[in-house]
């Protein structure tokens, strides 16, 4: 089975970009529908973004359309999430998630990574 390792998190300021990636073992990354999820304190983990095998169709959530790009190199084994205007709300711990049975990633998709934490500062 596949294992992810998030790397790339780190402490911002407001308006900074950073580029999150997500580098799979055990499994050909090329094989599996892949995503990001985030959890900030106290709250809810949610979907932020999702690609599917072949890399040509990606899907956002509302709250960083326009400012986030998820691609994956699959000769790499490897999926990013350039983060790019963050705001302190962008703040949370992100999570790669990635299944093999389905076209996107969903919240119970069975392989999650440790997760990176992102810090966003006014």
């Amino acid at each position: 089975q596949v294992q992810l390792v998030e790397s790339g998190g780190g402490l911002v300021q407001a308006g900074d970009s950073l580029r999150l990636s997500c580098a799979a073992s055990g499994g050909i990354l090329s094989s599996y529908a892949v995503g990001w999820f985030r959890q900030a304190a106290g709250k809810k983990r949610e979907f932020v973004a999702t690609i599917v095998r072949s890399g040509d169709v990606t899907y956002y959530a509302d709250s960083v359309k326009g400012r986030f790009t998820i691609s994956r190199d699959n000769a790499k084994n490897t999926v990013y999430l350039q983060m790019t205007s963050l705001k302190t709300d962008d703040t949370a711990v992100y999570y790669c998630a990635a299944a093999a049975d389905r076209v996107v990633v969903t919240t119970d998709s069975p392989y999650w990574g440790q997760g990176t934490q992102v810090t966003v500062s006014s």
